[in-house]
């Protein structure tokens, strides 16, 4: 079962332009926004399951340079 989800990021000061162009260039991501709030940026993600989609934010999004941490909202509609 696919599985969608949105992943709210917090990002080191002044790298998040370099951030979102990384996370919007990985498989799985749908589209990344620096946005305003208590979180920097929020990614659209889609994963086949949600092991698949762990595996996404913890081996690719929270790998990258510059993000401090993420939080993972998965879609239940």
């Amino acid at each position: 079962m696919a599985v969608s989800a949105y992943v709210f990021i917090e990002i080191s000061q002044g790298k998040a332009k370099d951030v979102i162009e990384r996370i919007n260039s990985l498989d799985g991501v749908t589209r990344a926004h620096v946005v305003t709030g208590p979180y920097d940026a929020i990614a659209f993600v889609e994963a086949s399951d949600i092991n698949s989609l762990g595996a996404m934010v913890v081996s690719q999004i929270q790998f990258l340079e510059g993000v401090i941490r993420t939080q993972t909202n998965i879609v239940v509609d």
